[in-house]
């Protein structure tokens, strides 16, 4: 039995080692940003304890007893009519908390032709996620929580099908306000694709620490992102070496060093709280800004920032998650008590 296990996890981890960022995974959809919070704090808010039960989809260990009853609706919005929404809903049963939810991502309506470029009328695609997560507390400071998700994807005529799994572990000093957390997203398979191919889905390994200052009203954490690759930097394939005209050298393809990539794996998130009903955020995604910032007008990508406030039985978020001088995300939250029974 235990050599049957060793396998089963060697398996798992060579799965996760050659796994990449983008571009051969299916249900990318999985990592979209759905909750204006999350986006405000730059994606992956991972590392945050508190009643907001829409954090829980980023990290289902976090969830606790301060969601239960509670409901929450996202929504938000991208350029070409494309958008993101969420429903969330949950509930505590004896000790374990649960959470359902559903999370769509529509790309607005696209032009049907045939071979021939003529128009055959319109169709909209989206992406769509049918989910359930749990969380169970072994005491005070330690907790464990794993999120079942049902993906389907519909473009015109064809459909994908998969399941994924999120499991996620915490440790909490409440004493020294700091949360340690760790996350491995995305398990799974695609059961049918598009096409008799089937692709990997986007499994990320993440660790996450967060520390609120205790005589200042700050919340800073810090998340490791992508740690089941090391190299997350993109070089053109079909770049050469060139000769530079002045001196005759030889300039070599540039490559990303040690502190580039690992500056890559970092995400800096910041939460101010004014009192216990007004909160400003901001984060710093190093790996967003390298990859989609436009060459010569940088501006502000990579960055987000975000605001909420709150109140006895309802609360409200904004998001802002710049991509690049191209486009953004904005998002908005609305978080409501129903129940406290």
């Amino acid at each position: 039995m235990k050599y049957k296990l060793a396998l089963i996890l060697l398996n798992i981890l060579s799965s996760i080692a050659v796994a990449q960022t983008g571009g051969i995974h299916s249900f990318q959809n999985l990592n979209a940003q759905y909750n204006a919070r999350t986006m405000g704090l730059g994606g992956d808010a991972i590392t945050i304890y508190d009643n907001d039960l829409n954090l829980g989809l980023n990290n289902p260990a976090v969830m606790n007893y301060q969601m239960h009853g509670r409901f929450g609706f996202n929504q938000s919005i991208m350029a070409s009519g494309v958008n993101t929404g969420a429903l969330t809903y949950a509930r505590r049963i004896k000790r374990t908390m649960g959470m359902v939810h559903f999370r769509y991502s529509s790309y607005g309506k696209m032009k049907r032709t045939d071979i021939d470029g003529t128009n055959l009328g319109t169709f909209t695609p989206g992406d769509f996620i049918l989910g359930a997560s749990a969380q169970h507390a072994f005491n005070e400071r330690m907790s464990v929580g794993a999120t079942l998700n049902i993906l389907y994807s519909q473009l015109d005529s064809y459909t994908a099908f998969g399941t994924s799994l999120d499991i996620a572990g915490l440790y909490r000093d409440s004493s020294r306000n700091l949360n340690i957390v760790g996350v491995i997203k995305n398990l799974g398979v695609q059961w049918k694709g598009y096409t008799a191919e089937k692709n990997p889905l986007p499994l990320e390994v993440q660790l996450g620490i967060s520390h609120k200052l205790r005589h200042a009203p700050f919340r800073i954490s810090l998340v490791a992102q992508h740690l089941q690759k090391w190299d997350l930097s993109y070089v053109d394939p079909n770049a050469k070496p060139r000769i530079d005209p002045l001196t005759g050298d030889t300039i070599q393809v540039k490559k990303s060093g040690f502190f580039d990539n690992l500056a890559r794996h970092g995400k800096l998130q910041l939460e101010i709280l004014i009192g216990k009903k007004l909160q400003f955020r901001t984060a710093f995604d190093y790996q967003r800004r390298k990859e989609l910032a436009i060459v010569g007008r940088g501006g502000l990508a990579g960055f987000s920032f975000g605001a909420g406030m709150a109140f006895k039985r309802f609360s409200i978020d904004y998001g802002w998650y710049i991509y690049s001088a191209a486009g953004s995300q904005h998002g908005l939250t609305l978080n409501f008590l129903l129940s406290k029974k």
